[in-house]
């Protein structure tokens, strides 16, 4: 569903489809709750049909969903990042820490998650991020003492940690090839 060449008409039929399997209800009674004929909702399901505005707000309404679960791409279920790939930040050959996003926040949650790998050397001290900010660290591999600046923790692989993201905080490798989880959320 996320080519581009796909209509719009297209889209809506195929998310009109999923929604009502996912609610459990027949085409009729759909059509029945939205207000709207059942042949112009068997038109609109197999992709002949040109919705207004005001029927797709009335068929999110019936069926308890967003407007933009119909005519939107769904996301994929599952997204895969491969070591490696996503957009990398701090690598630099004067860097010895690299942050990768796995994960950025989605409309309606705050959190982001990241895949640090890092060398002995020169600490990352990061300043305080927006206040209630909370960050969670799972060691993977290396030794690293992480948290606020003022009393970091040593952590060993398999080691949790969170701590207040909105206070300065580091992630000081003790070993080199250090890897580690980090989620970031307010």
């Amino acid at each position: 569903m996320n080519d581009p060449t796909v209509s719009p008409q297209k889209l809506v039929a195929a998310s009109l489809k999923r929604e009502r399997s996912r609610a459990g209800i027949s085409l009729a009674e759909l059509a029945r709750r939205a207000g709207i004929g059942k042949s112009t909702l068997s038109q609109l399901e197999s992709g002949d049909g040109n919705p207004s505005i005001e029927t797709l707000w009335s068929l999110s309404v019936a069926l308890g969903i967003q407007f933009s679960a119909l005519v939107d791409a769904p996301r994929p279920l599952v997204e895969v990042i491969r070591l490696g790939d996503g957009p990398t930040f701090g690598a630099s050959e004067a860097d010895s820490y690299t942050a990768t996003l796995l994960s950025a926040a989605r409309p309606g949650t705050r959190r982001d998650a990241y895949l640090i790998r890092a060398d002995r050397g020169k600490p990352r001290l990061s300043q305080p991020h927006a206040r209630g900010v909370v960050e969670h660290v799972v060691l993977c591999s290396g030794r690293a003492d992480v948290g606020p600046t003022e009393s970091p923790v040593r952590l060993e692989p398999g080691d949790y940690v969170n701590y207040p993201g909105d206070v300065e905080h580091t992630f000081d490798a003790v070993e080199d090839g250090t890897v580690a989880v980090l989620l970031s959320e307010s």
